[in-house]
């Protein structure tokens, strides 16, 4: 009996983590922060890599640089974005709006005003398929009427920011 010689083959490349599901850790973590704030950035990134996460063996690791920027830049510019919410749900108090529905709009906000590589659909369709998951039967809606406001104010040139809508 003659011996098999086995096939050699070549490492495969790690996967890149969908950016989803990168949101989707960036929103638990920022909805953690709620609770039980980080006083700074280095406190803020152990936090973050205490957060749940779904990187599995063979991923690479974009995804957790994606998730960590979103986070540093919500937590970040937190005040300036939740200026803006409450300007865009008509002066609705930040104290009212439910705590699922505040860090989705703080991470989507973040994403059509600071991250220039999303585009405004893709802000807002990632922010109602997170109210999908987390918030319940209003939440779409809610979300939906104050980033549609923001992302036309956006189109509409209010911002210093070239987006299309």
């Amino acid at each position: 009996m003659q011996a098999v010689a086995p096939i050699m083959t070549e490492p495969e490349d790690k996967k890149p983590v969908s950016r989803r599901k990168a949101r989707k850790q960036a929103f638990e973590c920022l909805y953690g922060l709620i609770f039980e704030t980080a006083a700074d950035e280095r406190s803020l990134r152990r936090t973050f890599k205490r957060c749940p996460h779904d990187v599995v063996e063979g991923e690479d690791d974009t995804g957790q640089d994606f998730a960590w920027d979103l986070v540093l830049g919500v937590w970040s510019r937190q005040t300036e974005i939740d200026a803006l919410i409450v300007r865009f749900s008509k002066n609705w108090k930040l104290a009212r709006i439910a705590k699922v529905e505040l860090t989705i709009l703080r991470l989507a906000v973040y994403e059509i005003l600071f991250s220039p590589d999303i585009p405004l659909r893709v802000a807002l369709n990632e922010a109602i398929e997170l109210s999908k998951r987390y918030g319940d039967e209003n939440s779409r809606n809610f979300i939906n009427g104050i980033l549609d406001a923001i992302a036309k104010a956006v189109d509409s040139g209010e911002f210093a920011v070239t987006k299309e809508l």
